[in-house]
């Protein structure tokens, strides 16, 4: 049954279908041919249950929040300022995308708006400074991966609500992974620009008053995310609160920096609304999706498959982690969580694993879907932003960035408290 389903999803994903549209079509098949009872009569109750959730409000606010910064052109001042800042490595510039993917990680909550956002303001200053375009579009398909693991991130709050766990637990366990996974790729940039130094571009040093000034860009940024993680660990705002407040402190920003206007707030909204109703038709086709497969039994067809072979936990959290790399080339990363949280996470659950903690290596290994052929998203972004040279080139220069996340998920399951340790100490 579940060979039969994984040809099926992968099937109407090559007809280009929508991957939402595709979810509802699978629970259909499912109820169809293997539920005893017709669910499609609960239809409408499911949908209205899975979209009325106060948690799931957060995601149109944070998507806002990251659409205001972009379209005010703070992204565009704040690369300026962290290059003044790391160009002097080995690397140059390569280092301002991952910088720049992180500070805006810390605010976006999305992958893939932080690549798109990044790959506007960086590609043209490869091509006019002649850096190797493998490396440095590499560079921007990674660090966008982080938009989902540094927080505030919308694949945690789905997460959180799809497995009812604690999201400040969660947003705190995947702030140390991400910094973490920032730091990585520096290092990794460092290293192979220093073996081979064609790879880096030219390295800039600017006068430290230059410098100086420069962080006067940066100051807003780490505000609105002081503001807003802040106030959600201190307990004083809900995820969906504190998500509201930054898209108030976001339009006050750019208000400041003279960059708002009715154009730019309606271009955001916009945005919003189909990013957000995207976001929305997937979580609820996989919500209908998920209820046919527990009612026909394919969850515990699944669980009874892996406890059926006789390996450790260990082994199976292995085979678990294969499966999910795996998928991942050939599904959808919000796709793909939604579809296997419900199977997989009680199974992880009942091996004595803490949900917080598989939470933080199921985003790093989403985080390598979001790098890989032939679905990865990121690299059609980057690629988009390039508008000349061949797709092949940003996924070789993602390579040395998704060996730095498999460390990661090793790291992570050798000690979990790597993820644990703030959550724990903070609460």
């Amino acid at each position: 049954m579940i060979a039969y389903l994984s040809l099926g999803l992968l099937g109407l994903l090559s007809l280009s279908i929508p991957v939402g549209i595709v979810l509802f079509l699978l629970g259909f098949g499912v109820d169809t041919f293997f539920s005893p009872f017709p669910l499609v009569r609960g239809l409408g109750n499911l949908v209205w249950s899975t979209s009325n959730n106060s948690t799931l409000i957060a995601i149109p606010f944070f998507v806002l929040l990251g659409e205001i910064l972009v379209r005010s052109g703070i992204a565009t001042r704040t690369y300026a300022a962290l290059d003044r800042w790391v160009s002097w490595l080995p690397g140059g510039l390569v280092h301002a995308n991952v910088a720049t993917a992180t500070m805006f990680s810390a605010t976006s909550g999305s992958s893939v708006a932080t690549a798109a956002t990044v790959a506007t303001v960086a590609m043209p200053q490869a091509e006019k400074l002649g850096y190797d375009p493998k490396l440095f579009s590499g560079a921007i398909a990674a660090g966008g991966t982080l938009g989902i693991m540094i927080p505030p991130s919308i694949n945690l709050i789905v997460y959180g609500f799809l497995t009812q766990t604690s999201i400040p637990r969660l947003f705190l366990a995947g702030l140390v992974p991400g910094i973490a996974l920032a730091l990585a790729f520096v290092v990794i940039t460092a290293i192979l620009c220093t073996l081979r130094p064609s790879l880096g571009g030219e390295r800039r040093v600017f006068p430290f008053p230059d410098m100086l000034r420069a962080l006067i860009q940066l100051i807003p940024i780490i505000l609105l995310f002081t503001v807003i993680i802040g106030t959600i660990y201190k307990g004083w705002a809900t995820p969906t609160e504190a998500a509201a407040v930054g898209v108030a402190g976001a339009i006050v920003i750019a208000a400041a920096f003279g960059s708002i206007s009715l154009k730019m707030f309606h271009e955001a909204v916009l945005g919003t609304v189909k990013i957000t109703s995207m976001i929305m038709l997937v979580v609820i086709g996989a919500s209908f999706l998920n209820f046919t497969l527990a009612s026909a039994g394919i969850g515990r067809e699944l669980q009874d498959f892996l406890g059926g072979l006789g390996l450790s936990n260990l082994s199976t959290m292995l085979v678990i982690v294969l499966i999910y790399i795996v998928l991942g080339f050939f599904i959808e990363t919000l796709s793909l969580m939604v579809v296997t949280i419900p199977i997989i996470v009680p199974l992880v659950v009942q091996m004595g694993y803490d949900p917080i903690w598989f939470g933080i290596l199921m985003i790093v290994l989403i985080e390598m879907a979001l790098i890989t052929p032939p679905v990865g998203l990121n690299l059609y972004v980057v690629q988009g932003a390039r508008k000349s040279g061949r797709m092949s080139e940003v996924m070789l220069g993602t390579i040395p960035f998704i060996v730095a996340m498999l460390l990661m998920a090793v790291a992570l399951l050798a000690f979990p408290q790597i993820a644990l340790f703030l959550p724990d100490a903070l609460q």
